[in-house]
């Protein structure tokens, strides 16, 4: 049948190709031409029809059955990435090392794909985070005081004790002359959650423009009890928004949508169309794009090595046109932050407006110079790339959704929002009404398994039985807290932050003059050099480590996203062939 009628409508196309070649109208024959293929395509089922190579069944059937995405063609790129093709690459110190700093050695790593901001976050960005935090959680609400207050910069960290600097301390963050300036004053914990939240924007935008969700409910419906979380409407869709049915849709244009028995009508990972979250970049992301060998690509190998994320081993442009110009914002020397006044000086004296510098191969701003940046480990001296040389990042720590005894997963509530009050007595939250409660893995997950065995990884070969040099001095006055840093690998301060009955913070410094070392689970790894660094700091194989809940003026952050489906966006082609 279905053979029939592939030879009629070939005959009446091949009728109507010679009837339009007789015409003399050019519009009227090309828009017939497009009709006759339509009607072609939509005979035989469109584009979209597809026959499963495993059932023979017939995929996104009207009637119903499996429904898939089956013209997914690739990855949208959020707002704000670019794309960074990953592949192979030396991580550490490749050039002379006058500091001969052994926490770097050389390691050949291989990277995945994935997307990364195109600058480092801004202050406009970080501001329209505040703004919805404020409007959605009025901190004049006992409840919600915590929330908003616990995102705001530390505006404070510009003082100094004999340096005027007030002017920063009232402007940097909201004043519009700094709009486009990297945030600093946020700590690792802070730009963690700012990720979650620009990934639940970010897709709850995408569903809106899909007709999934109810068009500007995003902002005229959105409150404490009303939040879209990406997770949660993965997991049930009509809970979404407190189930509110008029905000949440099942699909603009879906066949299915007027099924009372169809399945799959709201959109979920197999749509194609939700986007992967948010996040910092792994250390070896961040080094793999800031060096960016790319550039220096011939066949499968690199021509030399680069020393800073451009080519040349100077700080200043030796191209036509823009001889002498300085490739980044560092301190050049003793009281020398920007240079000489003049065509000279690198236009900044702190930060710099992002974009004020060339980029570099994979077309990303500032990865030396201006601040220096969060990425996701957690630090310890040594990599340990002996057993994994593919996406290496230490500091995984595996959960699962939280179930309640319907079966469903749990989510927070305004009533029930998770707090973590910080070392310096600054409280935090950690979590939004609507998101999913999340809990650490357990032996359903890690028995018998190869891979990993228990939920928090970052101590793995570098904590555990194999590794630890099991500290038996330890005072404190915490008789758990003794026996569980009887076996820490390294014996850094305790700082006790505690309540009394009140609810006052009671502050108490470890002042034992026994810790020797600052590495604990709470310091991360931070990138590049800064508009406050000497020009050694600009090579991006340089790490260093700052507590995770402490924030600068001179460390900020970009987000980056992983790419799911094929490691290149180009069709890969010899390169002889043009």
């Amino acid at each position: 049948m279905f053979v029939f009628r592939f030879l009629i409508i070939l005959r009446d196309c091949f009728y109507s190709i010679q009837f339009i070649t007789n015409m003399k109208k050019k519009a009227f024959s090309r828009l017939l031409f497009l009709g006759l293929i339509s009607t072609f395509l939509v005979s035989c089922g469109g584009p979209s029809r597809r026959t499963s190579s495993g059932t023979g069944w017939s995929m996104n059937n009207p009637k119903g059955g499996f429904q898939f995405n089956s013209a997914f063609k690739e990855q949208e790129t959020g707002p704000g990435l670019v794309f960074v093709e990953g592949g192979t690459f030396t991580r550490g110190k490749v050039q002379d090392d006058v500091m001969k700093d052994w926490n770097n050695t050389p390691t050949q790593q291989h990277v995945q794909s994935f997307y990364m901001d195109e600058t480092e976050v801004t202050n406009i960005m970080y501001m329209e985070y505040l703004d919805w935090l404020k409007k959605v959680f009025p901190p004049e609400e006992d409840r919600f005081q915590y929330i908003y207050y616990g995102a705001i910069p530390d505006t404070l960290v510009w003082r100094d004790r004999l340096g005027f600097n007030e002017t920063m301390t009232k402007n940097y963050l909201r004043h519009p002359a700094y709009a486009d300036y990297p945030v600093v004053g946020v700590n690792w914990l802070q730009a963690v959650e700012f990720a979650k939240w620009r990934t639940d924007r970010v897709n709850e935008s995408v569903l809106e423009r899909e007709g999934f969700l109810k068009r500007d409910s995003k902002i005229l419906a959105v409150d404490a009890d009303n939040i879209f979380s990406t997770e949660a409407y993965i997991d049930t869709p009509t809970a979404t928004f407190s189930g509110n049915e008029e905000l949440v849709f099942r699909g603009r244009g879906n066949r299915l949508a007027q099924k009372e028995d169809a399945r799959n009508v709201f959109a979920q990972r197999t749509t194609g169309i939700i986007l992967p979250e948010y996040r910092l970049p792994t250390e070896s992301e961040w080094e793999y794009a800031a060096v960016s060998m790319v550039g220096n690509r011939e066949y499968n190998m690199y021509r030399g090595q680069k020393k800073y994320p451009w080519n040349g081993a100077y700080t200043r442009a030796g191209s036509s046109g823009e001889k002498g110009l300085q490739l980044a914002n560092f301190k050049q020397g003793k009281g020398d932050y920007g240079g000489i006044a003049g065509w000279s000086d690198d236009g900044a004296d702190i930060t710099a407006k992002t974009k004020s510098f060339p980029p570099n191969d994979f077309g990303l701003y500032d990865m030396a110079g201006n601040v220096s940046e969060w990425v996701a480990d957690i630090y310890r001296p040594i990599v340990d790339f002996e057993m994994n040389d593919f996406n290496y990042f230490r500091g995984n720590v595996y959960t699962k959704n939280k179930i309640g005894p319907e079966r469903r997963a749990e989510m927070y509530t305004s009533e029930n929002m998770k707090y973590d009050t910080l070392s310096n007595g600054k409280i935090i939250n950690k979590s939004f009404p609507g998101q999913i409660i999340e809990v650490p893995v357990d032996e359903n997950e890690t028995y018998l398994r190869h891979n990993f065995s228990t939920s928090d990884n970052k101590n793995y070969r570098d904590g555990d039985k194999p590794s630890t040099q099991f500290y038996k001095e330890v005072e404190t006055e915490d008789a758990a807290a003794t026996k569980k840093d009887a076996k820490r690998m390294y014996n850094s301060p305790i700082h006790s932050i505690k309540r009394d009955s009140v609810g006052n913070i009671i502050k108490k410094h470890d002042a034992t003059g026994k810790r020797k070392t600052l590495i604990n689970d709470n310091v991360r790894v931070y990138k590049g050099g800064s508009w406050k660094d000497r020009e050694y700091w600009l090579d991006p194989a340089q790490r260093r480590f700052y507590p995770e809940d402490m924030a600068t003026d001179y460390i900020g952050f970009r987000c980056a996203m992983s790419r799911v489906g094929s490691k290149s966006k180009n069709k890969r082609k010899p390169r002889h062939v043009r």
